[in-house]
């Protein structure tokens, strides 16, 4: 097995674009990337720091995420696992990755940038949800912003849903159970999780 381990060895294998490619490269977010953001429920939070790196989904109701210009978004932090994995990253290191999603969608909207966690009383009633406030928010400084085209999406299958296979369930009491070596717990531990899922 050979190792790609310099530029040069990789662009032997992917060509270099040209410069027309890296257009849709921007430091701010277009007209098209605003209205796609006010109509996203979803996106995946890239972070790295004392954690490792961390991927954290963040999904509400669609435009959850505030566009405060085109170089500003506030993302709320709801009530979740407690771990914080990704906003304890993000105190060790602001760098952030953003992947944004929209159902029946192909394209992704991409964003890099800086964050930093928010706590104001008047912009976590702004980003309330269910009656709830946000916990806190996270501002995105953003760097750089651009569409990922459609390829991706439309190879998966992703919103053909005779490509799909059967929806399948996991059970967190297992997980739990077999980390704390109590086997116990598992059946107690799911129905406990399917009660919270109900409240959402």
């Amino acid at each position: 097995m050979a190792h790609i381990s310099t530029m040069e060895q990789l662009r032997q294998l992917i060509p270099d674009p040209g410069p027309r490619a890296g257009a849709k490269l921007r430091h701010h977010l277009c007209d098209q990337g605003i209205a796609f953001i006010q109509r996203c429920p979803f996106l995946v939070l890239g972070t790295i720091g004392a954690w490792g790196l961390e991927l954290s989904p963040k999904g509400d109701h669609p435009g959850f995420v505030e566009v405060v210009d085109d170089k500003t978004l506030l993302i709320p932090e709801r009530k979740g696992n407690q771990l914080a994995l990704g906003l304890g990253n993000i105190l060790a290191e602001p760098r952030v990755g953003l992947m944004m999603i929209r159902p029946a969608t192909d394209e992704v909207l991409r964003i890099s940038g800086r964050a930093t966690l928010i706590d104001d009383a008047d912009i976590c009633t702004r980003l309330s949800a269910r009656g709830q406030p946000a916990m806190l928010a996270i501002k995105v400084e953003i760097d750089r912003a651009a569409f990922h085209c459609v390829r991706s999406a439309r190879r998966a299958g992703l919103w053909q849903p005779e490509t799909w296979d059967a929806p399948g369930k996991i059970s967190f009491g297992k997980i739990y159970a077999d980390a704390l070596n109590m086997p116990d717990i598992r059946a107690s531990f799911d129905k406990m999780a399917e009660a919270h899922d109900a409240e959402l």
